[in-house]
């Protein structure tokens, strides 16, 4: 059984937003029902094009309806273009986190999400009518796969099927997944830049770069995670690799992982050097 949070069991149980909308504004499905999850999310606009309404009818898992349900809580009262910046791990954070095994559901809002804001809009959904189907099982394209790939630093096929359920029947995409995850990895190598273009910015001597991490972590880093009810300790800084431990609601959350890497390893590697390596060490501390 699922260890969810208890978030997560209300928005299963007692869904706000399940229902629907008679001719919304924005209406979308994304997945499909004959070999796996489906969402069909509608909304409805205001002046200032501002969600007042909307609802959703999902087939699916636990996390499936509590992630539709709480992507309709986060977008409720903002405006279009605001709306359309909320992502999966948005969605994973409201509910306390996701099993990693189901963090494909909370993609799957993302998505319906995406696609209603381009339907709308009148523009192409890459994500599907561009792209090239990789998981037949679960009609994933390698859109969808580069994208979450990207944005979450994913290396391995079973992180993928996590995430987007590519991959996760019959196997037969494995090896396409592979290619993808190495062509987006060399892609993002090869993007970062040099040294001669990086506007030159002088080298930080260690001691200033251990005082920018600190700055950093108090100023910037430790404001977004008590937002949610969470904290950070910074423990210890050897050269490059800063090791850090998690406080409040990020030391149980299921999504700890990301929040490192993306929240926390992501402003560092911005902020103070691209090559800082973090470490969560809180749990080797409570041994």
């Amino acid at each position: 059984m699922w260890d969810y949070t208890k978030a997560v069991k209300e928005h299963f149980l007692n869904p706000k937003n399940a229902g629907q909308i008679d001719n919304p504004d924005l209406d979308a499905t994304v997945g499909n029902i004959t070999c796996g999850d489906a969402l069909r999310l509608m909304v409805r606009l205001g002046p200032g094009q501002r969600v007042v309404d909307a609802k959703f009818q999902t087939f699916g898992c636990a996390s499936a309806i509590a992630s539709s349900d709480a992507l309709i809580e986060l977008i409720k009262g903002k405006t279009l273009d605001e709306a359309g910046k909320v992502t999966n791990d948005d969605i994973a954070q409201y509910l306390g986190g996701l099993p990693k095994e189901k963090m494909h559901c909370s993609v799957m809002g993302m998505e319906a999400l995406q696609k209603a804001i381009s339907q709308f809009k009148g523009e192409p959904f890459a994500l599907e009518e561009e792209g090239e189907i990789i998981c037949h099982c679960f009609g994933v394209t390698d859109k969808l796969i580069e994208k979450v790939i990207a944005e979450h630093g994913l290396r391995t096929v079973e992180e993928v099927t996590h995430y987007t359920k590519a991959g996760g029947g019959c196997g037969a995409c494995h090896p396409k997944i592979e290619q993808i995850i190495n062509r987006v990895r060399r892609s993002a190598a090869t993007a970062r830049p040099k040294p001669a273009e990086a506007d030159q910015k002088p080298a930080l001597t260690n001691l200033q770069r251990i005082k920018r991490i600190q700055e950093v972590v108090e100023s910037e880093i430790r404001p977004m995670l008590q937002h949610d009810g969470g904290d950070i300790d910074l423990i210890d800084i050897e050269g490059k690799t800063v090791k850090v431990a998690f406080r409040g609601h990020c030391a149980w959350c299921r999504v700890r992982d990301f929040t490192l890497e993306g929240t926390v390893g992501a402003k560092l590697r911005e902020m103070v050097d691209p090559d800082i390596i973090v470490e969560d060490v809180g749990e080797k501390l409570s041994e």
